[in-house]
């Protein structure tokens, strides 16, 4: 089924790409908005050397870290049991799988950005960057389809969340002066990984919905209307993360205006 750190640790790489990515975007637009360009990933201002990269960094190192977790350490190396693949382990192999994903994202950005071997443009970036999406929104779905009640609605809109970072990347490859879409990309991340920690509270932490529990390993609910208030509880919970994340661009968008809206700020600051 999962476990809270198992959800805490993908949400927090989530929503530190997240947010960075949208305050970059406000940035770069407030700063040249008749040039602005759609990028899949933002380089550190104001650094030429391995700081610059930190983002594509941060991606690789802790998909990798991530994937380590789930194909070593859970399984404890057991990866067959009488020949065949350890059935107790295969929610670990399908999230290693995932992972990898992310981790190939990255080690190909830092080939782009960093080497001559593989000059991409940034249109197909955002179609490596969308493949990666993709296998994590396949992993979800079908998890969706498995978990039922409560556990299986808060992995729904984790799936739906998922959908809306892969529309936006491929929409960002096809219009790439959409400051819209941009800022788009970064939205859904954040709340991709503000939902991640919302699903560890709510199912694995102190936040379980009245009337249900966690169950060998299966959230259980007392009765029918229990789980509908769960049901019904994830939604509110949806709707006041969006409205929260959407008062937060807001007011970073006035913040960014009133401190970089100069023209002549551009190339001192570093952005582009």
């Amino acid at each position: 089924m999962g476990s809270f750190v198992g959800h805490v640790i993908p949400g927090t790489l989530f929503l530190l790409i997240g947010v960075w990515h949208i305050w970059c975007s406000l940035v770069r637009h407030v700063l040249n908005p008749k040039f602005f360009r759609v990028k899949v990933w933002n380089p550190v201002p104001g650094y030429n050397g391995k700081l610059k990269h930190l983002e594509l960094y941060v991606v690789s190192v802790g998909a990798f870290l991530d994937m380590c977790v789930e194909l070593l350490y859970s399984p404890h190396f057991k990866y067959f049991v009488n020949g065949v693949l350890n059935p107790t382990h295969m929610n670990d192999f399908e999230h290693g799988g995932m992972l990898l994903m992310f981790f190939v994202y990255g080690i190909v950005m830092l080939l782009s950005e960093k080497t001559s071997y593989l000059p991409l443009p940034d249109g197909a970036l955002c179609c490596v960057g969308a493949t990666a999406f993709c296998a994590e929104f396949l992993l979800f779905f079908f998890h969706s389809t498995t978990h039922k009640g409560v556990e299986g609605h808060y992995h729904l809109i984790l799936v739906l969340l998922v959908g809306m970072c892969i529309f936006s990347v491929i929409a960002g490859a096809l219009m790439p002066n959409n400051f819209a879409i941009d800022l788009c990309i970064g939205i859904a991340m954040t709340l991709q990984g503000i939902w991640f920690y919302q699903t560890a509270f709510s199912l694995y932490g102190p936040s379980m919905p009245d009337g249900c529990r966690l169950n060998d390993d299966k959230v259980v609910c007392n009765s029918i209307d229990s789980e509908v208030r769960g049901l019904l509880l994830a939604n509110f919970q949806l709707y006041s993360l969006v409205l929260g994340v959407m008062i937060a661009v807001v007011s970073s968008y006035g913040f960014a205006v009133k401190r970089y809206g100069q023209p002549n700020l551009r190339s001192s600051r570093g952005y582009g």
